[in-house]
């Protein structure tokens, strides 16, 4: 039986109405997909190069721009 999602807390809708999974919805799934998900913490392990090291990029690079405009 599938859990019921929670909008909040395992997914949101983006501005362009996209259902966006959170962090806490793939910590509960236990693994990386490979898809490249926005909100994936583990490092994209399963995402193939090239795509990997340029997701790994723009978020590090987005990290970096959020926390020099607080």
């Amino acid at each position: 039986m599938k859990k019921q999602l929670i909008e909040g807390e395992d997914f949101y809708y983006n501005e362009s109405g996209f259902v966006v999974l959170t962090a806490k919805y793939h910590l509960d799934k236990g693994f990386c997909c490979g898809n490249g998900c926005l909100h994936c913490p583990f490092d994209y392990i399963n995402v193939p190069e090239p795509k990997r090291s340029q997701l790994r990029l723009n978020r590090d690079s987005s990290h970096g721009q959020s926390e020099k405009e607080k």
